[in-house]
């Protein structure tokens, strides 16, 4: 039986990670010869939760198409966010709750995506759904995924159906979801360490919005003045990013996990469609935008109106 691979987004977050270990250990128990990946280095929030639960991070790939014919992907569908040579293989399965941009396929496929807060939450279905019991290790990552994607239940994406699942998958884990959560947020915030490359990159996703290019990062902080220190280095790090991508936008979006708001720095010649978007006037290329916390639901949705 040949192995396939199961992933997430490049630049992975804690949904993404947790996500693929999750899947591939329900695959398996269904006979599917799956093995969980990364297309990028484990942040500092997701390695608290691997640690706590004691998983080895996946191991990384770059060049999927030389380890197997077929793929599953989770977390994600837009290609550009996918591996880089994700043309060369057949993708089996997708489980999803972004939008679907940039996805086509030769074949027919298992596509499950749901607007619910976290992949996590339609794998904790695809469980229940399929008669296996979920072990107290994957449920305390798939738990760590929610409490990510979600800000600790507080993001606008945050459904009913992730409070729920968050509910169970506690109980299987053994843990206080809100002290384990806030514990685990708290370390994704710290970044003392982080180099200027590691802060526009660790949580960065690549959008077509109408005829633009358009990456936006996006770092969880607990003073988001430790970020905002260091703006004249961010802006010539995402400056070349869009040199080097033939991007006509970088937006870094540093986002407060005790207050709720966020703080924008627009780089790049289509950086006024910010200002449309979300109803701002730019200050020296920053905004402050109030209760704004998901990309996903709040930044993505509005950009691409502005830009269309």
């Amino acid at each position: 039986m040949e192995k396939v691979l199961i992933f997430g987004h490049k630049n992975p977050d804690t949904d993404t990670i947790c996500s693929a270990i999750a899947y591939a250990e329900l695959k398996k128990a269904l006979g599917m010869n799956a093995e969980p990946i990364r297309l990028g280095a484990v942040n500092g929030e997701t390695q608290f939760a691997l640690d706590t639960f004691k998983i080895d991070a996946p191991r990384l790939v770059e060049k999927v198409a030389e380890e197997a014919k077929e793929v599953i992907l989770v977390d994600h569908n837009e290609r550009q966010q996918s591996a880089d040579d994700i043309e060369q293989v057949r993708v089996l399965e997708v489980i999803d709750h972004h939008r679907i941009a940039n996805f086509e396929t030769a074949d027919p496929l298992y596509y499950r995506a749901e607007p619910v807060g976290c992949t996590a939450t339609i794998l904790n279905k695809l469980y229940k759904e399929n008669g296996v019991e979920i072990k107290k290790e994957i449920a305390g990552l798939m738990l760590s995924a929610i409490i990510s994607d979600s800000l600790l239940f507080k993001s606008p994406t945050c459904t009913e159906q992730d409070v729920q699942a968050a509910k169970e998958l506690a109980e299987i884990a053994g843990v206080d979801a809100e002290v384990y959560g806030l514990d685990m947020l708290k370390a994704g915030a710290d970044l003392s360490k982080k180099t200027i490359e590691e802060l526009i990159s660790l949580d960065a996703k690549e959008f077509s919005m109408g005829t633009s290019k358009v990456e936006i990062a996006q770092v969880n902080a607990v003073d988001t003045d430790e970020v905002m220190t260091k703006q004249t280095e961010l802006e010539a790090a995402m400056q070349a990013i869009i040199d080097e991508k033939g991007l006509d936008l970088f937006l870094l979006v540093v986002t407060d996990i005790l207050t709720n708001d966020s703080v924008a720095l627009a780089v790049g010649t289509k950086a006024a469609a910010v200002e449309q978007a979300f109803g701002v006037t730019l200050t020296n290329n920053t905004a402050v935008l109030k209760g704004v916390v998901s990309r996903k639901k709040q930044v993505v949705p509005a950009l691409t109106e502005a830009l269309s």
